[in-house]
């Protein structure tokens, strides 16, 4: 079993009085390129990764360009499960939610929703004292929630446990987006519920916590031309005997992109604020899918709001059609720096794979601030 992972530029381990303040061992379950691993590093450094588990290969490799060799198993959980499960403190992780998404088709049959069930098996054999599950907002209701209630019941797979859910706005906890996510706190039954996760910022301007962080807050001094295309190519980097693009710092996603004439025009009459509803007196630029329906979302093609948080930020948000993706001055989408920003991720951090590849890790990561507020909670009470 490899020595567990400590966070980017820690030193040794202290002599801490292990009664009182001792290492807080962690198993990341869906652990992506260990956005949630990041945000428990960033509450304190007692939190040491035990092991984490990812079946894409490109995030399983930022994951293991950011914390260390021989720390992530890039696979599947199922194949995991058949060997050693480490002892941990805490399991965190985030099962695939497509199919509890609230955009496109929702599909409770979606294989990807059942891992919640090798999620619990972990728990069974890591004994931890903690396990904390992020989610889309919409899992909350969904069958599988139910079903992981009923696990923690009398006579259920883990008995031993108990739970709380609730949705939380990631923007509460100094996050630059208003991303919406249902946290699932399981505990030990012997030690109680740590209790719910205390707000660190407010939209309310009568309250006494910090005004929401904004766009502006933390892209404002970005440089407003992306500079870093000739990195892309110049960076290679092997993991599992495949040749992957990176390993990139997170300045160095400060990626251009070639957008066609007609996305250029568009651009430059969508005004400050605006979406492509601006663009309805300018028929000649009407997607004809906009044209036909005009009902449902107009939040596309829309420009971020400096003085706001962002909306989510999705795994495609380099697609400003996907949503409100255009920079709030600039004529065009947020660079994957930018995105990265907004999530949370600091300069340590490190990402492999193709520009796709990249956009899909940072879209999926749990918020850094988010994630944070849940290990100030932890630490506290470990």
């Amino acid at each position: 079993m490899p020595a567990p992972a400590r966070p980017p530029g820690a030193g040794e381990p202290k002599a801490y009085d292990d009664t009182v303040t001792r290492d807080i061992t962690v198993l990341d379950l869906f652990a992506g390129a260990g956005g949630f691993t990041a945000g428990l590093h960033a509450a304190s450094d007692r939190f040491i990764t035990a092991g984490a588990v990812e079946w894409d290969q490109a995030a399983a490799a930022s994951y293991e360009a950011t914390y260390g060799k021989g720390v992530v198993y890039a696979g599947d959980i199922k194949e995991w499960l058949k060997g050693e499960v480490p002892r941990a403190d805490v399991i965190i992780g985030g099962p695939p939610c497509q199919g509890f998404s609230s955009l496109g088709k929702q599909d409770v049959e979606d294989e990807r929703n059942s891992l919640w069930h090798e999620y619990a098996q972990t728990i069974r054999r890591a004994m931890p004292s903690y396990f904390v599950v992020e989610n889309v907002a919409e899992f909350k209701k969904s069958p599988q929630f139910r079903l992981f209630q009923e696990a923690t019941a009398r006579g259920g797979m883990l008995p031993e446990y108990g739970i709380e859910a609730k949705v939380y706005n990631a923007a509460d906890f100094g996050a630059a987006q208003t991303r919406r996510r249902t946290v699932i706190i399981g505990y030990h039954r012997d030690l109680g519920f740590p209790g719910e996760l205390e707000a660190t910022h407010s939209a309310d301007p009568a309250s006494n916590l910090p005004r929401w962080v904004t766009v502006k807050d933390v892209l404002g001094d970005v440089l407003r031309t992306p500079d870093r295309d000739p990195v892309f190519e110049a960076r290679r980097t092997e993991f599992n005997g495949k040749q992957y693009a990176g390993a990139f710092a997170t300045r160095d996603l400060h990626w251009s992109r070639n957008y066609t004439q007609l996305s250029k025009d568009r651009f430059a009459v969508i005004p400050a604020g605006g979406n492509r509803r601006n663009l309805e007196a300018y028929p000649h630029l009407m997607a004809a899918c906009w044209t036909k329906h005009k009902t449902g979302s107009g939040d596309v093609m829309g420009r971020l709001h400096w003085d706001r948080p962002s909306v989510t930020i999705r795994t495609e948000f380099f697609k400003p059609e996907k949503g409100r993706y255009i920079h709030p001055e600039e004529h065009r989408a947020i660079t994957h720096y930018e995105a990265a920003l907004l999530q949370g991720f600091g300069s340590n951090h490190r990402f492999v794979g193709s520009r796709t590849d990249i956009a899909r890790q940072i879209g999926n990561a749990v918020p850094i601030p988010l994630g944070t507020a849940i290990g100030r909670l932890l630490a506290g009470v470990l």
